[in-house]
């Protein structure tokens, strides 16, 4: 998929412009191309210019720079302005917390040239005292170089998994295969990915290989062979793919999807019942007499075991759980029956009530909550409160006329830095759900951050704790909360946690989510969607909670709107 290199292309496109000091709004309209075109699940380069046009923030011309592209691989006007813009600059700028305009200082004031020179200066204590530079600041930027090599190492899910399946589209397409699967740590949904896995079977090893080696995604073959191959692709990942025969099909899943700590317990138990595992099959020690592997459930019947799913596959306590019939009844996409974290464009979403209902209802959902941003947040174009109440008045009319189908009047409101929220309490109190968030002072002492959370959720009209740490996998690490004691305080007040579904989110993440269903407190999962086609990560979400051992019965919106209602109510 283009998405992301075109969403990329879009974001340097306005730091280089935020550095000469253009136009704000012209940077405002590339950042929110970038972000519209990230969040498409469909690839750009197979959108016809008509319906680009369809999209929020692409106007002709951007829309002619997708295309061209699209077309040649390059976008002459970005490659012109690169030129303007000194090239260590432009490596400054790939740090994540370092805006645009302290990149140029840095590089001005100390002519720093690359990352290695930046992190010294930083270890040497040269950045902080120059102008607009404290000791914090210094050792945010140690921490996004620190996140940045991390980055190099592991991607985020939201960005790898798309590739993934874009892969297995194009070997679907173009070759001889029956058979063809994503193994790893991908189908396990791991929030950050360090390589793709590829299982495949098919009558015609040798073509299928060809076929592989030969994707357009291919930046470097690194091995072919008969039965496996490895490439490295233009987004620095490796791409392993591996043919196997169809009676070893399953152990060969089994093995590849992993974990390493999961498998070595599965071996360990064939042991002591004088057996073997790997990736052919399931033998008898003795005689090497072959027992199963054609399915995956194979390896896990002999052994006594019930199927265990790839989520929970980490060596977590799953395999005691199994031995002694306490597996959970994970969380499926089809019990979620609404979303409670959507945006329109009365503040930064892209699309009105109308739209979002025909979305809605396409997914089989009975309901989802309309929660419009505050007033707190200018960047969004948050509301006041009068036009707050005045979109509730247009719910309720349109309520009036929907059958089967129900829009929640709610907000997302932020929580201020004082823990004050952004709207007074008599305008919460009309709405029938409320989703508290922090959207500034990320960097505030852990003290202050808790005092923030901890007011919130002390508040009768709030009914959900939005994105509760505040990463942003790979750009941004969480705040310094005490989850744990979030989490008690959550309980106590009959506040609801959000898993937040947006990919590089996954807010909060599956261990919190464990923890928070063995303290009973109630979770939701939601898009925060600004796009329609955002609904769909909502599979994202699911699979936190999957991995986090949650069932139906754990999370709010997998109840009737009736019900869901009651259960806010009644913290109020």
């Amino acid at each position: 998929m283009k998405n992301q290199e075109i969403a990329k292309i879009f974001n340097d496109i306005a730091d280089v412009l935020e550095i000469k000091g253009e136009n704000p709004f012209r940077i405002r309209a590339y950042r929110r191309a970038a972000l519209n075109i990230e969040g498409l699940t469909r690839d750009v380069s197979e959108i016809p210019k008509e319906e680009l046009l369809k999209i929020p923030g692409i106007g002709q011309d951007l829309a002619g720079k997708i295309e061209e592209y699209v077309n040649t691989g390059k976008l002459q006007s970005y490659e012109d302005l690169k030129k303007e813009v000194p090239e260590g600059l432009s490596t400054l700028l790939s740090v994540p917390s370092l805006g645009p305009k302290t990149a140029k200082l840095l590089y001005e004031k100390l002519k720093v040239k690359d990352l290695d020179e930046l992190e010294r200066f930083g270890r040497e204590h040269k950045l902080s005292g120059l102008p607009g530079i404290k000791e914090k600041t210094e050792e945010n930027i140690l921490k996004g170089i620190e996140m940045l090599k991390r980055g190099i190492e592991r991607q985020p899910l939201g960005k790898v998994l798309p590739i993934a399946n874009d892969i297995l589209e194009h070997l679907k397409s173009k070759a001889p295969v029956k058979k063809l699967v994503i193994a790893g740590s991908i189908r396990r949904w791991k929030d950050t990915i360090k390589d793709i896995d590829i299982l495949a079977t098919s009558r015609k090893p040798k073509a299928f290989m060809d076929v592989f080696v030969h994707l357009p995604q291919v930046k470097e073959i690194l091995m072919r062979g008969p039965t496996k191959s490895s490439i490295i692709i233009h987004e620095g990942l490796q791409v392993d793919l591996r043919v196997v025969e169809e009676e070893s099909f399953g152990a060969a899943l089994a093995y590849f999807t992993g974990s390493k700590a999961h498998n070595i317990r599965l071996r360990e138990m064939a042991v002591k019942a004088g057996l073997k595992i790997n990736e052919y099959g399931i033998f008898k020690e003795k005689d090497d007499k072959k027992l199963g592997g054609e399915k995956e459930e194979d390896i896990y019947k002999i052994l006594g075991l019930p199927y265990i799913p790839p989520e929970l596959r980490e060596d977590a306590g799953e395999i005691e759980a199994a031995l002694e019939g306490r597996l959970p009844v994970l969380v499926d996409l089809k019990d979620i029956k609404g979303d409670l974290h959507v945006h329109t464009r009365l503040s930064d979403g892209s699309h009105d009530f109308d739209e979002l209902i025909e979305a809605a209802m396409k997914r089989g959902y009975e309901y989802i909550a309309i929660t419009d941003h505050s007033k707190g947040l200018g960047i969004a174009r948050g509301l006041s409160a009068e036009r707050l109440l005045e979109e509730k008045r247009e719910i309720d009319a349109i309520n009036k006329r929907l059958n089967g189908f129900r829009l929640i009047a709610g907000t997302e409101v932020d929580i201020r830095s004082n823990g004050e929220m952004d709207f007074p309490d008599e305008v919460l109190k009309q709405l029938g759900i409320v989703v508290a968030s922090i959207h500034s002072g990320f960097r505030q002492s852990k003290d202050k951050i808790m005092k923030r959370l901890i007011s919130a959720m002390r508040n009768p009209y709030v009914s959900i704790i939005a994105h509760p740490t505040g990463r942003l996998i790979g750009e941004r690490d969480p705040y310094e909360i005490d989850m744990e004691e979030i989490l008690k305080v959550a309980k106590e007040t009959g506040t609801a946690i959000e898993i937040n579904a947006y990919p590089l989110r996954l807010d909060i993440n599956d261990v919190y989510a464990k923890k928070a269903k063995e303290m009973g407190v109630p979770i939701v999962i939601s898009t925060d969607t600004h796009l329609i086609s955002q609904f769909d990560y909502m599979a994202y979400g699911v699979s936190i909670a999957r991995r986090g051992w949650l069932e139906k019965k754990d999370i709010l919106n997998t109840l009737s709107c009736a019900l869901l209602l009651k259960r806010l109510k009644k913290k109020k």
